[in-house]
């Protein structure tokens, strides 16, 4: 009798939705234990997801593009006997006529269309086809207007007078759409502003950098940031917290997620464990290796878990403020960064007051209004502007 396994998609502890993005293997093809069958993307990570046991890959349940929860059977490993458990408790087959037809009709991992898609599209018409080559358009760009969705010659001349083209989300774009529009609907989104100078900051970044360098961190000015957040949540512990209807709930550690770009593909946000413990060196050391990774696509699920705060430094794009920056709920707080800049000030100097150039950058805390007052708010801000400007020379 035949031993079959199932391949199931991996616990989650988030919640996070997955959507199947490649199979590496057919039905039919033999696979080895712990040998990737398959790629799953979330909105924060891609994961393989092995073979569990040596066999031939016999059934496949979902496609390309499918979105998957926790526990649900991907596909059906046949197991070689020496692999095969002692007791048979695995399902009946299916009948041979039913088996011998699984290979050519359900098995095969081709992409599906969308829910709600047409299950083919109506033939095009010469007229069609030879205005779609003549503007250089694929027709699966198009939404076709006329009976049973097909592609009328007067949506194709449409589309090419818009000079538009749909490019699909990614799943982490979705992902990322769908987290931002909850946080804005449930939690009401209020920022101060405050302005940090960053000069000592700068000149120990110049006395450092090398240093740091030749030792495997890259010393950005993000690390100080980081750094100086970890200080000021342990300090303001209410920022460091969960929201919940009864209750806020306060952390012991400081776990600070930091935004990073993936180009178009969307946002993705690492997290720094237990910043409160790592000094300057080990901030650096640990954020440089979560954003090569991040932009490498090889994060690992523990990566991106567990955040209890939010840094977005936008101003590494040029920019000087950005309000409101969406809560990554379900945390209370992000602190914004703006782009370091040389502005005029005024200044005291021996008791009176100077115009200078400083290097100067706007920081923003957004909260939600749910958890924290502007009182709150601004003290914390305030610890951590402290901290930057009083950056002690020596510290290493």
């Amino acid at each position: 009798m035949a031993h079959l396994a199932d391949v199931l998609v991996p616990p989650n502890e988030e919640g996070t939705r997955a959507t199947i993005l490649r199979w590496c293997k057919q039905v039919g093809d033999t696979v080895v234990k712990d040998e990737p069958l398959l790629e799953l993307e979330t909105d924060k990570v891609t994961v393989e997801i092995p073979a569990p046991a040596d066999g031939t890959l016999v059934e496949v349940l979902k496609q390309v593009d499918a979105e998957v929860i926790p526990d649900e059977v991907l596909a059906r490993l046949s197991l070689r006997l020496e692999a095969a458990p002692i007791e048979d408790t695995a399902p009946a087959p299916a009948p041979a006529s039913a088996a011998s037809a699984a290979p050519a009709s359900a098995a095969s991992p081709v992409p599906q269309p969308a829910s709600g898609a047409p299950a083919a599209r109506a033939p095009l018409s010469p007229a069609v086809r030879r205005l779609l080559a003549e503007h250089s358009i694929a027709a699966s760009d198009i939404d076709g207007t006329g009976r049973d969705g097909r592609i009328t010659a007067q949506d194709v001349m449409h589309h090419a007078a818009n000079g538009g083209s749909r490019v699909p989300h990614t799943a982490v774009r979705r992902r990322v759409a769908e987290h931002m529009t909850q946080s804005l609907m449930e939690a009401p989104h209020v920022t101060t502003l405050f302005e940090a100078e960053l000069t000592r900051v700068l000149a120990h970044r110049a006395r450092h950098a090398a240093d740091y360098e030749s030792r495997g961190a890259r010393l950005t000015l993000t690390a100080y940031f980081i750094s100086a957040c970890a200080r000021a949540l342990r300090e303001h512990r209410e920022v460091n917290a969960t929201f919940h209807a009864d209750a806020l709930e306060l952390h012991s550690d400081v776990n600070i997620g930091v935004g990073t770009a993936l180009g178009n593909k969307g946002l993705i946000v690492p997290v720094i464990h237990r910043a409160q413990e790592l000094s300057l060196f080990g901030m650096a050391q640990r954020l440089g290796q979560l954003v090569d990774a991040a932009r490498a696509g090889k994060l690992k699920p523990e990566d991106v878990r567990g955040g209890t705060f939010t840094i977005s430094n936008h101003g590494v794009g040029g920019s000087l403020l950005a309000t409101p920056i969406v809560i990554n709920q379900p945390q209370v707080a992000i602190l914004g960064v703006g782009k370091a800049e040389r502005r005029v000030c005024a200044v005291q100097v021996d008791g009176g007051e100077a115009i200078c150039v400083r290097a100067m950058c706007y920081l923003t805390l957004t909260i939600d209004h749910r958890a924290l007052d502007a009182f709150q708010a601004n003290a914390f801000l305030s610890s951590v502007v402290n901290t930057l400007e009083q950056w002690p020379a020596d510290e290493s």
